[in-house]
């Protein structure tokens, strides 16, 4: 290969973007418990798109669908400082963004990690943890990001908060599988959403760092 010819590969290589994120296949739509998948109407993974992973929400009802947990398997999080989300709602003008169980309450996203061997039952309340009640994304269109560290006052399903709990969440830390966001309310971090109108979720960026 002559030198131009050099240049100009070297030149498309570093005009070619890394990947953000995991890829659309290696995501998951759940969460699935004992066969069941939580997130009613959703497909299993996220699309591919040219920006990232995406999905259209469902609705217009709670009886047409709800979207819940959105993972992809990790390294454990021990020594890691932060999780940090970038990502895009487009929705139609006048949608909103209801949760399903608590239709009353603010739609919001919540990043989101769970220790492996999970079995999704209150006898391990400290095995899935939620972003701080102060962290939570409310849901609506536009791009956005979430970056939350690891030392902050991250949430058990309990309820219980890491720094009353630091043995707890350590342990999560060094056996994390899965590390993702949650669809839900305030008080129901991962209990799932729906939009009353057409709205797309895309994952620009997502990492631990």
């Amino acid at each position: 290969m002559r030198r131009p010819a050099l240049i100009a590969a070297a030149l498309a290589a570093l005009a070619t973007p890394a990947p953000a994120a995991p890829p659309a296949g290696a995501w998951e739509i759940g969460p699935i418990i004992r066969g069941r998948n939580y997130s009613v109407n959703m497909p299993l993974v996220p699309e591919p798109s040219r920006a990232g992973p995406s999905f259209a929400f469902p609705g217009p009802a709670a009886a047409n669908g709800h979207v819940h947990y959105v993972t992809t398997a990790t390294r454990p999080l021990e020594g890691a400082r932060r999780i940090v989300l970038t990502y895009r709602i487009d929705a139609a003008p006048g949608t909103r963004f209801v949760p399903q169980e608590s239709p009353g309450e603010t739609a919001t996203l919540s990043l989101y990690f769970q220790r492996a061997g999970d079995g999704w039952t209150k006898r391990q309340p400290d095995w899935r943890w939620y972003a701080p009640a102060s962290r939570l994304a409310v849901l609506r269109p536009g791009t956005h990001t979430v970056s939350i560290a690891l030392t902050e006052d991250w949430v058990a399903m309990t309820g219980s908060g890491a720094h009353a709990n630091p043995d707890g969440f350590a342990e999560a830390l060094a056996e994390t599988a899965r590390v993702g966001f949650t669809f839900g309310s305030p008080s129901a971090r991962g209990h799932g959403v729906y939009a009353t109108g057409p709205a797309r979720f895309t994952i620009l960026d997502f990492r631990v760092e």
